[in-house]
């Protein structure tokens, strides 16, 4: 039987910027987030008004040297969440330290690649962290429900997503049989763009059938779209039923994970005690 895992240790400076940083049940930690947001905010709508050609041509020195400040600040601030918990991998590898790196990363690749500073609305996603400030426990709770579902529902998923490209191969092709060059249907995989686009019930209208057999099948297969549609929903709504669990808005100090039930004694993520 695995023995339990230790308690993390942090130093008192680690402590106080992870009460800072990652708490929100503190006025530090609150205000932080608060300021936090404002920045990304300011951000995001900086990179908007880039892209923006009138704007962009009379205030551009303007907007590159915000672009710069912000990249600075979510640099330092990315670094100083991996410092304030004791497994700064763990943190890296979690949802929101994936977004915290993306959110620093386009501001250096605009400089070799000239327009990458557009990727930073990526910034618009750690706005997440709302939820923990105003301490909506209630959406939290939806929110990892619902991901915790559908982790659970990839191998059905899976299962459905292949059994769908075989049918719209197998409907393309038909198709392709059916109506012919004459008719717009010039190849298997244009016919296959046809299906996918019917089957999900788009319907684009840039290619259609002209003849009886091609309508009548066409019609088919937009029925048959409708309850293709219900089936993921099904198997997510299944499991959405199966789990239902309290969740708070503790972190973890080892790698700055939330979200946790509470009653939870180690962190779900890495398995660290809670003190």
């Amino acid at each position: 039987m695995p023995a339990k895992p230790q308690k993390e240790n942090l130093t008192p400076w680690q402590q106080y910027l992870h009460e800072v940083i990652f708490e929100a049940d503190t006025p530090a930690g609150k205000y932080f987030d608060l300021l936090l947001i404002v920045f990304i905010l300011a951000s995001v709508a900086a990179v908007m008004c880039e892209s923006v050609q009138a704007i962009r041509s009379e205030y551009y020195g303007l907007l590159a040297v915000l672009d710069w400040i912000f990249t600075v600040v979510f640099t330092l601030e990315y670094a100083a969440r991996l410092y304030a918990v004791s497994k700064p991998l763990a943190y890296a590898r979690s949802f929101y330290g994936i977004i915290d790196l993306l959110a620093v990363l386009p501001g250096y690749f605009s400089y070799f690649f000239p327009g990458a500073q557009y990727l930073s609305v990526v910034r618009i996603f750690r706005v997440l962290r709302v939820f923990r400030i105003l301490k909506l426990a209630h959406y939290l709770d939806e929110a990892d429900l619902l991901f915790n579902s559908l982790l659970a529902s990839r191998k059905r998923i899976t299962v459905f997503v292949l059994g769908v490209l075989a049918l719209v191969v197998f409907i393309g092709s038909a198709m392709y049989i059916i109506e012919g060059d004459e008719n717009g249907f010039t190849s298997i995989p244009i016919s296959i763009y046809w299906a996918v686009v019917t089957l999900t019930t788009v319907g684009y209208g840039d290619i259609s059938p002209k003849t009886p057999f091609g309508q009548a099948f066409s019609v088919f297969i937009m029925i048959l779209g409708y309850g293709i549609i219900a089936i993921p929903t099904g198997i997510v709504t299944h499991e959405i039923v199966r789990q239902s669990r309290e969740i708070s808005t503790r972190a973890c100090q080892a790698c700055g994970s939330d979200g946790h039930a509470e009653n939870a004694q180690f962190c779900k993520d890495c398995g660290a005690a809670f003190n």
